[in-house]
């Protein structure tokens, strides 16, 4: 079982994946965790990406095919989880080609719906609550970055939604509502896939 994670930036994509990983031992593909991990992995491929980021460029489509390629042949019993990728409707062609080229398939593309001014809220309230508990608090998560990040979802990662969708694969589940609710209403994406 392999799915994308859709939502915009403090949609809950990255506690679900965590619930998935756990519940049904699905591995979580992240792009920027890869890429880190290349980086400092010594293998051909790891010192291409090191090249690519200290020149403070971005990396190309092409090599985080082939990192994801390079996981998905390691196999995992449960089906992989794609956080952060595709982001682009080049990206989901490619990556709909490499799942056929290995002879697998995508499940379902899973949208956390939200509203932004709700999502906005929670997350400038999820940082006043981290602060006042001597938590760490993210860089980005304050009202002004995170309307930066939203406008940057619409722009570039939203067509995915339409492209999903024409396949028959996009699947929507409400991203405010209460965690658990949302873990369940994935679990029935699942169940009935």
């Amino acid at each position: 079982m392999n799915i994308i994670l859709l939502g915009p930036p403090g949609a809950g994509k990255g506690t679900q994946a965590a619930k998935l990983v756990a519940s049904r031992n699905m591995i979580q593909l992240s792009t920027g965790d890869m890429l880190r991990e290349a980086r400092t992995s010594g293998t051909e491929m790891g010192q291409k990406v090191a090249a690519i980021m200290d020149a403070g460029e971005l990396v190309t489509d092409e090599i985080v095919i082939g990192l994801i390629r390079e996981k998905l042949e390691g196999n995992a019993g449960g089906g992989f989880i794609f956080d952060g990728f595709p982001r682009t409707l080049a990206q989901a062609d490619a990556l709909e080609k490499l799942l056929n080229d290995m002879g697998q398939s995508l499940t379902a593309a899973i949208e956390l719906q939200v509203n932004d001014e709700v999502l906005v809220g929670r997350i400038v309230n999820r940082a006043k609550e981290a602060a006042a508990n001597g938590q760490p608090v993210r860089a980005d998560d304050n009202e002004e970055s995170l309307k930066v990040r939203l406008m940057e979802y619409y722009k570039k990662t939203s067509p995915l939604l339409g492209y999903y969708y024409a396949k028959g694969q996009l699947r929507t589940v409400d991203g405010l509502a209460e965690i658990n609710e949302v873990e369940s209403a994935i679990a029935r994406v699942l169940d009935n896939s």
